[in-house]
């Protein structure tokens, strides 16, 4: 009897909703093309230490709505491991892979690409709350990302009115503000602070001031969502554990938004308080529009399977699923239009 060829599928990085459902459209579209699909258990680290599964029918069946990813995920790099590309090599080898499909944020695809220069054909699949991917107008998991964040300041925005405070929400996005912009232009926050812009001395007192001119008005709260990596006169952020992601050297970033919100309330006398999101917002369903990205992603993997065009990532262009070089995206960031903050910026704090 003749062998089935075969492919893996791996999720790498942080996990974010959206993930089953890439693994799903992947997965049955691959096994109705006639491949055995492996899935490959917490990314690289499951090629590393012989993890994985074959993936059927009935396992990528009702998973297109769940957050998380039935394959779990992890940020091991086989380059930081001792002799791990070979190690890596011969279980694909022992697997009979022909190819792998990467689901990674802008980390997890760098290191695919460097993994395709070491001779395995990859595809990837961009997925990221952080939306950070260069050379795709979206990835997966942001738009659910930007839903909770705007939920959040819709709730904080009826206890700050309540109150009479000005409330600080700070969301991820590592060193760029997507998040941040995009779910406060939804909930018509007063500012939106991202690491695209830096907080000088001389913003920080002009924010205040837009802040005490608006009570002065009559407008007794205020609304502020600040992108964990925004800069405070020209320093980011650290927490104290200083962990790292595998697949980076960024430090961990967090608690600019407590610091922030010290410093107005020590420059306006109004009182503030500060809430932040944290990993609620990998968390959760996937809205409609990340399974429907999900799901058209995973089928133009497929196809870029049967094609044998490796070394591509799916890619979104306007309305048109593109794919484009791994090559093109790898160690970029890309960062807010400004464009789009430009909008948000007409309403600040009035």
């Amino acid at each position: 009897m003749e062998r089935k060829p075969r492919i893996g599928i791996m999720t790498g990085g942080g996990d974010c909703p959206g993930l089953n459902a890439a693994i799903r459209a992947c997965g049955k579209t691959a096994m109705r093309a006639g491949y055995d699909v492996i899935g490959i258990h917490n990314g690289w680290q499951g090629l590393l230490e012989h993890d994985d599964e074959l993936l059927d029918g009935i396992r990528t069946s009702g998973i297109i709505d769940r957050g998380g990813t039935i394959l779990g995920t992890s940020r091991v790099s086989p380059l930081r491991v001792e002799n791990g590309v070979q190690r890596v090599l011969d279980r694909i080898h022992v697997l009979r892979l022909e190819s792998i499909v990467v689901l990674g944020g802008e980390g997890s695809l760098s290191l695919g690409y460097k993994m395709f220069q070491k001779g395995i054909p990859i595809i990837g699949i961009p997925k990221t709350i952080d939306n950070d991917v260069v050379e795709t107008d979206f990835s997966i998991g942001f738009q659910t990302a930007v839903q909770t964040a705007t939920e959040a300041l819709d709730k904080l925005r009826s206890t700050a009115e309540s109150h009479h405070r000005v409330m600080l929400l700070e969301v991820m996005g590592r060193n760029t503000g997507w998040i941040a912009t995009y779910a406060g232009l939804a909930n018509g926050a007063d500012e939106i602070l991202i690491p695209e812009i830096p907080l000088t001395e001389q913003r920080l007192d002009d924010l205040c001031e837009r802040l005490k001119k608006r009570r002065n008005m009559g407008i007794k709260f205020s609304i502020i969502v600040v992108a964990e990596g925004t800069q405070i006169l020209g320093k980011p952020i650290i927490q104290e554990d200083h962990g790292t992601h595998a697949d980076t050297t960024a430090p961990r970033l967090g608690g600019v938004a407590q610091v922030l919100g010290e410093i107005i309330e020590k420059k306006t006398d109004l009182e503030t308080r500060v809430s932040t999101l944290g990993y609620i917002q990998r968390g959760g369903s996937p809205v409609a529009y990340d399974r429907t990205l999900a799901t058209a992603f995973g089928v133009r993997a497929t196809t870029l399977l049967q094609e044998k065009k490796y070394g591509e990532m799916t890619a979104l262009k306007g309305t048109r699923i593109v794919s484009v070089p791994l090559e093109k995206i790898v160690d970029k960031v890309k960062t807010v239009n400004l464009r789009t903050y430009s909008v948000a910026k007409r309403f600040f704090a009035q």
